[in-house]
């Protein structure tokens, strides 16, 4: 059953197809159809400790660690729960984003969304390339607690193109990692066809971000058809008075009217 259900997932790493070097794309397939898409680009700031000068006092770190681009996958899709778990440079770094969906009720009646549930980050400051001269080196785990990131609709893939910050507590001291996330597109339920994206639900960044882009647009438009009316009516106005009888304002005139 087990080498049935592995000859049935496929995992793809899909990154070299994005222009952006920084972004990964990786997709998971099951019964040869699409059941998770994921794009992203991410970057941990870890903190770690390193002796001081006098070698007596502890001075901290940080390690900025990017997702790399050959990194490595698994995955498992299902009805309420999926699963994307990546590791790279020899499993010094592995990352895990598990996602769940559920339904709620509300003033429309019963609703569904999806969201991201649980990440967990394990990392070595043994591996020398982010981490210089550790303290007692060694692997840990930033993991968050009950999270919930990322809502969104069910039937409907989340898209945010500003970077966001997720803080993950760490095994190492309580230290606090944070998990930078950027250019996000993400669907681990319904996808409707191979490949293929559900419309977007935009976070409320991007949103804003729209909205302050085509305010000026609408304001200025609004101000273009107020200045059209105001001439309109003035012109018209001009056209029915032009025809008009002048009384004239100095009365000595009137003993020639007539």
């Amino acid at each position: 059953a087990a080498a049935r259900l592995a000859a049935e997932q496929e995992v793809e790493n899909l990154s070299g197809l994005s222009p952006n070097p920084e972004k990964d794309i990786f997709v998971v397939r099951e019964n040869r159809t699409t059941c998770l898409m994921a794009e992203f680009a991410a970057k941990f700031i870890v903190p770690y400790d390193v002796w001081a000068s006098n070698y007596v006092d502890l001075i901290t770190e940080q390690a900025d660690i990017p997702l790399s681009r050959g990194a490595e996958m698994k995955g498992k899709c299902g009805t309420n729960e999926s699963e994307l778990e990546l590791s790279w440079m020899d499993q010094a770094y592995t990352l895990k984003l598990s996602f769940l969906k559920e339904g709620h009720n509300t003033s429309r009646g019963p609703e569904a969304s999806w969201k991201l549930s649980r990440i967990q980050f394990t990392y070595d400051t043994s591996e020398r390339t982010y981490f210089k001269d550790a303290v007692s080196p060694g692997k840990h785990t930033a993991s968050s607690h009950r999270l919930s990131a990322l809502v969104t609709p069910a039937g409907r893939s989340y898209e945010c193109q500003a970077q966001q910050s997720i803080s993950l507590v760490s095994s190492d001291h309580q230290k606090s990692v944070q998990l930078l996330l950027s250019e996000v597109r993400l669907q681990p339920f319904d996808i409707p066809a191979d490949f293929v994206f559900s419309e977007e639900h935009k976070c409320p960044v991007d949103q804003r971000e729209q909205l302050e882009e085509t305010l000026p647009l609408i304001l200025g438009l609004i101000l273009g058809l107020v200045i059209v009316v105001t001439l309109g009516i003035y012109h018209v106005h001009h056209k029915l008075t032009a025809g008009q009888v002048q009384i004239p304002r100095d009365r000595s005139q009137y003993k020639h009217m007539g």
